[in-house]
């Protein structure tokens, strides 16, 4: 049954502050976190409370680009000051860092590494009072175009979605932070409706669930989730006994998530500028829709590509980019059925906005306007979603992905 704490008592603001952290780098569910805090909570979580986050964005190379930016945000005013290049990548275009906050993982989305076709992932080991990467090792991700990746649950694999190639690969993490070559390797096959863009399968992001017992694909070539059980001591993935969940033909499905109960799952479809609503049933890993809504207002006639979906760590609003509209989603969620309702949009006061990231407090939205090669602040409206410039703007080139740390206390 989907169900929320709704509203939240000083007490479960400060769980789920704490809790961001933790369902962001592979702790429990955030609602989990909030019915079990003890009563004496409160005054170690205001002390334990961070004050300033690191801001990882990254990039596409070529131009001014030269890898992984960072960036520090001082949650009590919203201000972006630059701390240079974290470090040097080819096109590190989506990032993951490890639960124990120690290493940190990028794509590297190319078609070609070490002389043969197909894409890498970077491992880097994280300086905590600086913020800087230092390069551990590099493995092939198994595909072309690389595009998404997470760390597992318990920290033990790097999940990573294969665009061009369409296919997924797991890559062991060892003790040192390195990884291991690919432990698994699915290969999709199929297509659907649209022959210019799903004429063959395009994996574009990979998700686990909170008990790390299933993993899901979006592939926007063959308009379904795929869903995997998921290993995580062995390293494997095998198709589960339901083995998809599908979206409406031609949508093409980018971006999955679940919302922080874990009751419910949404996914954004690049093709048609909707986003669909699915229950989930954590027992067989099965995904059922209940919901589709556009995330354009009604008299939007041009071109648009949504590109990212995030839920804040409340539970209580969902928010997808639109790349062409150039704006943000905003949509509040249902506490009893995770259904979705159109609140409306908010302009990322730049273009083509790939990427977006929620600060694990909930306070502020990052936009990552990639062909303006700016980064907006938005405070979020923690009532009814709506989202608010900040005036912070910071400079960053071709960014396509915010990720978010907290900086280490001295």
């Amino acid at each position: 049954m989907f169900c929320l704490t709704s509203p939240l008592s000083a007490l479960g603001s400060l769980a789920v502050l704490l809790s961001g952290f933790a369902g962001l780098y592979g702790g429990l569910p955030i609602m989990s976190a909030v019915n079990t805090l003890p009563e004496s909570a409160p005054s170690a979580a205001a002390e334990a409370a961070p004050k300033k986050l690191w801001v990882y964005i990254g990039t596409y190379t070529g131009g001014q680009s030269k890898g992984i930016y960072l960036f520090q945000l001082d949650l009590a005013t919203g201000k972006m000051t630059p701390q240079g290049l974290a470090a040097e990548a080819v096109s590190p275009s989506f990032l993951a860092v490890h639960p124990n906050r120690k290493f940190l993982y990028a794509v590297n989305e190319v078609s070609e590494f070490a002389g043969q076709k197909g894409g890498a992932v970077s491992a880097f080991a994280m300086d905590p009072q600086t913020g800087h990467l230092t390069l551990l090792n590099q493995q092939s991700s198994g595909g072309d175009g690389p595009c998404h990746l997470i760390v597992d649950r318990e920290g033990k694999n790097v999940l990573v979605a294969n665009y061009g190639g369409g296919s997924v690969a797991v890559l062991p993490i060892q003790p040192n932070g390195s990884l291991g070559k690919a432990s698994a390797f699915v290969q999709h096959h199929g297509s659907s409706v649209n022959p210019q863009r799903q004429e063959k399968p395009h994996a574009h992001s990979v998700r686990v669930d909170a008990a790390n017992r299933f993993a899901f694909v979006a592939d926007l070539g063959l308009d379904k989730i795929m869903i995997y059980r998921f290993d995580a001591d062995k390293g494997t993935i095998v198709p589960n006994d339901v083995p998809a969940a599908a979206v409406a033909p031609g949508a093409g499905p980018r971006h999955f998530i679940f919302h922080p109960n874990g009751a419910a799952a949404y996914v954004i479809n690049e093709m048609d500028s909707t986003v669909t609503v699915f229950d989930y049933d954590a027992h067989t890993g099965k995904l059922t829709p209940i919901q589709t809504l556009s995330t354009l207002p009604e008299d939007f006639r041009g071109t648009n590509y949504p590109a990212e979906v995030q839920v804040t760590p409340d539970g209580r609003f969902l928010y997808g980019s639109n790349r062409g509209h150039d704006s943000l989603a905003i949509f509040s969620i249902d506490a009893h059925t995770g259904r979705l309702t159109y609140v409306g949009d908010q302009s990322t006061l730049g273009k083509n906005p790939r990427n977006f990231g929620i600060d694990p407090t909930g306070t502020y939205l990052l936009a990552a306007n990639q062909d303006s090669n700016s980064i907006h602040v938005f405070r979020i409206d923690p009532q009814t979603g709506k989202l608010h410039p900040t005036g912070q703007t910071v400079e960053a080139p071709k960014p396509v992905c915010v990720l978010f740390l907290p900086v280490a206390q001295r």
